[in-house]
């Protein structure tokens, strides 16, 4: 597929001719004259300037761009970076078509296990995002990092304040499990969130993200894609979303949580979402967001590959219990201490699934009861 075709190459003076060799701007691949190799790449950028989903219309300023900027300028880890920028998308002619467009470039980049990181646009965007992984053949999961939960029902309500109900009631469904974090109690109703546990979905409110997190980490382990809104970031760090919101993730924790997603060795896309530069004179939220894509991209090189339980790279515990099942099996990595449970199905005993969790489970588990994350995991699997 020649991806060319739907992007706008980057402007000339957002890459300087000359940058200092320890630079990450000096060791990624854009496309100013000529469109990358995106085959033989990590990870893409791709710059989304869509805002026909947000009923506050689009900024004056793109905001890709002006998180690219503060991005190359950051210095390289130590890894070899296979790193290219496919530049900035062009919309379709109706925001469907974009959402379509979206949708086939993902699908091709995850055939090559090319990471895309979508950069920029309104959230509803994931929508594309989310689409792609429908040509995979398998129940995939997903995790949001939003102070809301877009799950709007009425007739009038834009598409970044509904996409997550279109996500998850899409037809066919090919979701396994969702996790949405860092939401605050006073903007989402009841409802939505007693639909979500109806659903046996995850959920971890912003409150628990700042005591401890630590326990967002085995929910970003579990995606297949993230999909981080810059509204979950407190105004103060992030001025760069309307209305502002004086409660949020800091900079240190959105920091962590792009790691984790990075480090995930199941997660193949990142979006990250909702950056309006026009409320960002000082750059302080370009900066913000620049970090965490670091952060991601480090994560991403440090991914240790782990996925075979039944090999010499990790331990076996098994924990009796008094009821049913009378056994639960948890698998300890020895390098990095992650911790996985296995659940068997109650209904068919050939069904099985290996699933993130914590050492807090464990411990939960050695007392003789069963993790919340293994009942949840159980309902899922019918």
């Amino acid at each position: 597929m020649n991806l060319a075709i739907f992007f706008d190459p980057l402007p000339e003076e957002l890459v300087p001719p000359v940058l200092a060799p320890t630079t990450l701007g000096a060791h990624l691949t854009c496309f100013l004259d000529t469109f990358p190799d995106w085959r033989e790449a990590d990870m893409a950028i791709i710059g989304l300037n869509e805002w026909r989903g947000s009923a506050a219309g689009p900024p004056t300023q793109h905001g890709a761009d002006a998180v690219r900027h503060r991005f190359y300028q950051l210095q390289k880890g130590s890894a070899h970076l296979r790193l290219v920028d496919l530049g900035n998308l062009r919309p379709g002619l109706t925001l469907e078509d974009t959402y379509r467009r979206l949708c086939e470039i993902v699908s091709s980049l995850l055939e090559q296990k090319t990471v895309p990181i979508l950069l920029g646009g309104s959230h509803d965007l994931d929508y594309g995002q989310f689409l792609a992984y429908e040509t995979l053949d398998r129940a995939v999961s997903f995790a949001t990092v939003d102070a809301r939960v877009d799950m709007a029902e009425h007739d009038l309500a834009a598409a970044e304040d509904s996409h997550l109900r279109r996500m998850l009631m899409h037809e066919p469904s090919f979701l396994f499990n969702f996790a949405q974090l860092a939401h605050q109690q006073y903007l989402a109703t009841p409802e939505v969130l007693a639909a979500l546990e109806k659903l046996h979905f995850e959920t971890l409110r912003l409150g628990a993200v700042r005591t401890d997190v630590r326990q967002a980490e085995p929910l970003l382990r579990q995606a297949d894609f993230v999909s981080f809104d810059v509204a979950a970031l407190r105004w103060q760090d992030a001025p760069a979303y309307s209305p502002a919101n004086p409660f949020g993730l800091t900079s240190e924790e959105a920091a962590q949580l792009a790691w984790y997603a990075g480090h995930n060795d199941q997660l193949s896309s990142f979006g990250l979402y909702g950056y309006r530069p026009d409320y960002d004179p000082h750059g302080l939220a370009a900066a913000t967001l620049a970090t965490m894509l670091w952060y991601f991209v480090e994560g991403f090189y440090h991914r240790r590959g782990e996925t075979d339980f039944q090999s010499t790279r990790f331990k076996r515990y098994a924990v009796g219990l008094p009821g049913t099942p009378a056994k639960l099996v948890f698998y300890k990595a020895k390098r990095t201490e992650k911790w996985w449970l296995e659940v068997e199905s109650m209904a068919d005993s050939t069904i099985k699934r290996v699933v993130p969790c914590s050492y807090e489970d464990y411990v939960y588990a050695a007392q003789g009861d069963l993790p919340n994350r293994w009942i949840l995991t159980q309902a899922l699997l019918g």
